[in-house]
């Protein structure tokens, strides 16, 4: 299939991977973020670490958007179903986040509570239209790639008069949440999250361009390598982040230029600003309370805003206690590291949000990784 077989060419991997090693400097280690748990994903399902050399390290980032979903704002949609009655619609992950209480949006609809599962955004306005007796309220969650098409049936919804039917925004941003990394004690002061670069994320970079990321490269001295997902890719973007850091430039690329463009989809930007609005903080899983680093319904909408329609009010809860799935969107700790993981803890039965979708760093490496921790043993 074109555009697919050719970026998972065997021969072309190892050819990239020779060249990786002949130009990692063997004093000098290279620690690179996936900030995009699509790429989280890829490492692990293509063995990419595999093909690197022990001083070219990935890290985990903060890129899955069920991830960093926090307790308390599966709690209100699951308050919002099972004590207000409304049918609430939300994509396939979110229906498997932990909440509190033991609870989550899949076990709240075993005690009976009307949650369905959509494709689309869409799917949920066309549910209000066909029960126009019943609130019907859509859990929007997502980075820069999902937030356009919650602007558009927002937009929608007000056209058609549809007055049954809001949105619980929880639409999250890129560029705050690598600028609050890098301003991390653990990154800055403590260097406990050595990193040299990052692997840009790429169907967010396809809406919000190129551009955003110049700040980082320049304000802190890391370079930025636009990547898309397929093996080639990752393994192109690595060997373009290793270059730099030889040459000593810290500067924006874009591997991924066959979809991405420096200054994104217009269109796209021009709607959500529209729509939406910045809040003063969001709370993300893992980083806590993160300035500007969401967005919010514009009072022009606020009759489709479902916090301002149902006056939520938001609680902070904390995560388990023996789960370390904010360390692990912090890139402190690995999936490996959770006494937790493989345990009491899998895809099937999931104590953390980083389990649940399958770019979750702990559900991947459950995947295709987990067989690697365990030691090898001679038989005699």
């Amino acid at each position: 299939m074109k555009y697919i077989a050719e970026f998972r060419d065997g021969e072309g991997a190892r050819h990239i991977a020779d060249n990786i090693k002949k130009e990692a400097h063997p004093d000098k280690s290279y620690n690179f973020m996936e900030f995009c748990g699509g790429h989280t994903h890829a490492i692990s399902r293509y063995g990419i670490a595999d093909l690197l050399p022990p001083n070219v390290r990935m890290i985990h980032g903060p890129g899955c958007p069920v991830c960093v979903l926090p307790i308390g704002r599966i709690d209100l949609a699951i308050r919002l179903a099972l004590d207000r009655g409304v049918m609430l619609c939300t994509y396939g992950d979110t229906m498997r986040v932990p909440a509190s209480d033991s609870l989550s949006l899949i076990k709240a609809k075993a005690r009976g509570a009307d949650i369905r599962m959509v494709y689309s955004a869409h799917d949920a306005l066309k549910l209000a239209e066909q029960h126009p007796d019943r609130e019907v309220v859509f859990l929007a969650i997502g980075f820069e790639t999902t937030t356009p098409p919650t602007a558009l049936v927002l937009r929608d919804a007000q056209a058609r008069a549809v007055g049954n039917f809001s949105v619980l925004c929880c639409h999250v941003l890129t560029p705050s949440a690598i600028t609050h990394i890098l301003e991390s004690a653990e990154v800055r002061t403590l260097g406990t999250v050595p990193i040299d670069g990052f692997v840009g994320p790429a169907h967010v970079s396809i809406v919000i361009g190129s551009e955003p990321y110049e700040h980082f490269a320049q304000e802190y001295r890391k370079p930025v390598v636009i990547t898309g997902f397929e093996p080639l890719d990752v393994m192109q973007g690595i060997l373009m982040l290793v270059r730099q850091i030889n040459q000593g430039r810290a500067e924006v690329e874009n591997e991924f230029s066959r979809a991405v463009t420096r200054e994104g989809n217009l269109a796209a930007q021009n709607l959500v600003s529209q729509i939406f609005e910045l809040r003063e903080s969001f709370e993300w899983r893992g980083l806590g309370e993160v300035p500007y680093s969401a967005l919010k319904i514009r009072p022009t909408y606020a009759q489709w805003d479902a916090e301002v329609k149902f006056d939520l009010k938001y609680q902070s809860v904390p995560d388990h206690k023996q789960c370390e799935c904010g360390a692990i969107l912090r890139g402190v700790k690995r999936p490996q590291d959770c006494k937790l993981f493989g345990t009491v803890c899998t895809p099937e039965s999931p104590m953390g949000s980083c389990m649940v979708s399958n770019e979750g760093a702990c559900a991947a490496h459950y995947s295709y990784g987990r067989f690697r921790d365990i030691a090898l043993v001679a038989i005699a």
